[in-house]
């Protein structure tokens, strides 16, 4: 389950947004997040998804890589979808659900909540077998049974609840989206370089910008590295005969407790590793430090800086107006 956790992890290539300035990526990546917030429809916010669409071909990632990086919140962003729909019942009523709740539903919700249960671990795509079983649950609830009849009720969609949860989703996914593109495109020095340089300002108020950009960038390096040593336990411990798929809540508590204390052995290991390495290549806290390759603007760092003003402009004026 950890290798679909794409944070921190760089994706070489040599696209345009590789050659970017690694501040004005920084920059962008913020602002853009900012923007996502002034936006007030849909329909802009569904032109910024095309928009993010072309952007995100012309960086020639590979599509599966930021998929995998979105698996881990699918099912929060599903659930806040439908709270959405169910709470917010404004506007026209767009579709009525009539739920009969009796006998033979009873039997079958259970049916089904026995088979899920003891196949989901044999089924690769659990998130889709999990939306099928829950899918299955409320089919089971129209009114095709009607005897043994408990009670009945009804779900509305309304137009204003389903706007407003497709706006939630779709930014959500955009954030992610918008810094992912960061982290696969800009390797970790780049962006403790360039944190550091836009940083630089709070130095006049004694703010000790070059510690807090270094363990910001130390902190990004080492998610994909205990990601992977969380991997290699998880297996270690599955060959000995532990399921953490499975099992209840005591067995899941020490299934996590067996699973934390090697990883902060691990991580408290390496952090020593790290620190003896940093002492003998001269790093010092706070200590002034050169810098092998400089950062300079150049003109597709002004020519998207250009972008990302008429992009304001353009959600300026259309929260305005609209």
């Amino acid at each position: 389950m950890f290798q679909n956790i794409t944070i921190g992890q760089y994706v070489p290539g040599k696209s345009w947004i590789y050659k970017l300035d690694p501040r004005m990526k920084i920059f962008l990546t913020i602002a853009l997040v900012v923007i996502l917030f002034l936006i007030p429809n849909i329909y802009i916010m569904l032109g910024a998804l095309g928009g993010f669409i072309l952007l995100f071909l012309t960086t020639r990632i590979p599509f599966f890589k930021m998929i995998r990086g979105l698996k881990p919140i699918l099912f929060l962003m599903t659930f806040t979808f439908v709270l959405q729909t169910i709470y917010n019942q404004t506007g026209e009523i767009l579709y009525t659900f009539h739920f009969n709740f009796g006998l033979y539903q009873l039997l079958m919700i259970l049916g089904i909540l026995f088979i899920y249960f003891f196949t989901k671990k044999y089924i690769p795509f659990k998130f889709l077998y999990f939306l099928l079983a829950l899918i299955s649950v409320f089919a089971v609830q129209l009114p095709y049974f009607q005897q043994f009849h408990f009670g009945s009720y009804t779900y509305r969609i309304y137009s204003d609840g389903l706007i407003s949860a497709s706006f939630i989703f779709l930014r959500v996914v955009l954030m992610i989206g918008l810094t992912s593109l960061l982290t696969f495109t800009t390797m970790n020095t780049d962006i403790n370089n360039g944190f550091e340089a836009l940083m630089s300002p709070l130095k006049i108020i004694k703010v000790p910008v070059s510690t807090i950009s270094m363990m910001l960038s130390l902190t990004l390096r080492f998610i994909p590295t205990l990601i992977g040593e969380t991997d290699k336990i998880m297996k270690a411990q599955a060959s000995r005969g532990v399921d953490f798929q499975e099992g209840n809540l005591k067995q899941k508590v020490q299934q996590i407790v067996s699973l934390l204390v090697p990883m902060f052995v691990i991580s408290f290991s390496k952090a020593e590793e790290l620190a003896n390495a940093m002492e003998v290549r001269g790093y010092i806290i706070g200590g002034k430090r050169t810098k092998l390759d400089k950062l300079s603007l150049g003109y597709r760092d002004y020519l998207a800086f250009a972008v990302f003003i008429a992009l304001l402009a353009g959600v300026i004026v259309a929260r305005i107006y609209l």
